[in-house]
């Protein structure tokens, strides 16, 4: 059962985040070979000040 987790930015509608799991469910059951209600994804949205890219905060 593959279990993925994505970490985003805050800001993303429930809108995109249910058209990101429908497609990276189907690209995951056709790499993997298993069946949609065995891949579970779980979202973690985080404020850009708990971000850092290049030693710089984001936020």
């Amino acid at each position: 059962m593959p279990v993925i987790t994505v970490e985003l930015f805050e800001g993303r509608t429930k809108q995109q985040k249910s058209q990101y799991a429908k497609e990276l469910t189907e690209l995951t059951t056709r790499v993997l070979g298993t069946s949609t209600e065995h891949v579970w994804i779980i979202f973690r949205d985080t404020p850009k000040s708990e971000w850092a890219m290049g030693g710089e905060l984001c936020g």
